[in-house]
């Protein structure tokens, strides 16, 4: 009796493990299972200013504002990240692809890895959402006029943002600070890409009054 019942039980198992994909068998966090999207803009002559040169990043050499850091799958509370995902990986073409909005290759590489993992599309459908997200926002065009580096308070960028988005509301863009530089502009989105109230783990909003700005190369 104990072997039949052994018996079962793997064969059981040997069932499931095929019928159910890589992401439902985990244990923890799921691909496709979120509540929103954190849309997430980094103003590139900061970042380069800051990294890039050291890095000696492609991206600097570029005349870019706002790029795509991630759009990025998002519960209520918290995130997740690097999920299992029957998912190919995207090819180097289909990355570099990416880099007019994601800076370069790489970092759309990396994104997917961390991010695009968890929003059950396929890495194609994943970055064609990320550019529909980047597209349905109205990037401040006075941002790209400035010509020195300027020391703001960083509330200036998010009104600059809701001034570009008449139908935004406060509650729906965080815009950070990092090493004493303006570093992102994070909106919320609903997973069909319509704005929506950000949660409590995205409002971090930077309150310098003198964050650095630093102009379009």
């Amino acid at each position: 009796m104990k072997h039949l019942v052994a018996a079962l039980i793997a064969a059981l198992s040997l069932a499931l493990s095929v019928a159910l994909p890589v992401a439902a068998l985990a244990d923890g966090e799921r691909a496709g299972v979120f509540d929103h999207y954190v849309l997430a803009l980094s103003w590139s002559p900061n970042w380069c200013a800051r990294e890039g040169d050291r890095r000696d990043s492609a991206q600097c050499e570029q005349d870019f504002g706002w790029v795509v850091h991630g759009l990025w799958p998002q519960y209520d509370r918290g995130w997740p990240a690097y999920c299992p995902t029957l998912a190919r990986a995207p090819s180097r073409q289909m990355t570099r692809a990416q880099a007019d909005i994601f800076g370069t290759g790489g970092a759309a590489w990396y994104q997917w890895k961390k991010h695009g993992t968890c929003s059950g599309l396929d890495a194609g459908a994943y970055y064609d959402t990320a550019r529909s997200a980047f597209s349905s926002v109205t990037r401040p065009e006075v941002l790209r006029k400035i010509d020195r580096t300027f020391s703001i308070p960083a509330k200036l960028i998010e009104d600059a943002f809701l001034q570009a988005n008449p139908d935004w509301t406060p509650d729906m863009i965080t815009v950070t600070c990092k090493d004493g530089y303006i570093q992102e502009a994070r909106i919320c989105l609903t997973k069909d890409l319509n704005p929506r109230p950000c949660g409590a783990d995205t409002r971090r909003d930077c309150t310098l009054q003198d964050a650095l700005f630093e102009p379009i190369r």
